[in-house]
């Protein structure tokens, strides 16, 4: 290796590395094991919560499990899911949160998520969260604002949470 050039050495070592490491997890479970891991049960949503900033208000959903497939959406009405009845939450503009696999009760049918369902909010741009749904396998969320919000979504992990942040002016 010393008469190769120092770039192509570095690509030989970055590419003997990858090879070793992908060969490491490879061995370290079996496929098998890997899937009947933690993602075989439905992740379970315990908790909804916000929070305004000097430039963003940030709505947190907290989650046991992994966290699951996540859509944020503008829609022109927020409405229950199965009933399709209207929410009531004041508002112009609309955000529906929706985790898919995800339940808010147990397999028993007791209820885990024990944040608010229906609750107004007097934050720069929030004004409001509401549990919209926890139906076949859907955990829906609708958030009311008086303008059009500009948001952007972000998984954390340990503890596992959804984070949504709607950004407005400077306050502070």
């Amino acid at each position: 290796m010393r008469h190769l050039p120092r770039l192509r050495r570095r690509r030989i070592v970055a590419l003997a590395t990858g090879a070793l490491l992908t060969a490491g997890i490879g061995l370290a479970a079996p496929a098998s094991a890997a899937a009947s891991s933690s993602q075989t049960q439905t992740p379970l949503v315990v908790n909804a919560r916000w929070g305004g900033h000097c430039t963003y208000d940030r709505i947190v959903i907290d989650l046991q499990g992994y966290v699951p497939e996540v859509t944020v959406s503008p829609v022109s009405e927020l409405v229950y899911d199965g009933s399709g009845k209207p929410v009531p939450l004041a508002g112009k503009y609309f955000l529906e949160i929706r985790l898919h696999p995800a339940a808010g009760h147990d397999d028993a049918g007791n209820n885990v998520y024990l944040g608010p369902k229906l609750q107004k909010i007097y934050l720069s741009k929030l004004k409001g969260l509401a549990l919209t749904g926890d139906y076949e396998g859907y955990v829906t969320f609708g958030a009311a604002f008086d303008t059009r919000p500009a948001y952007g979504t972000t998984v954390l992990h340990s503890p596992e949470r959804v984070v949504v942040d709607i950004s407005h002016p400077n306050t502070c």
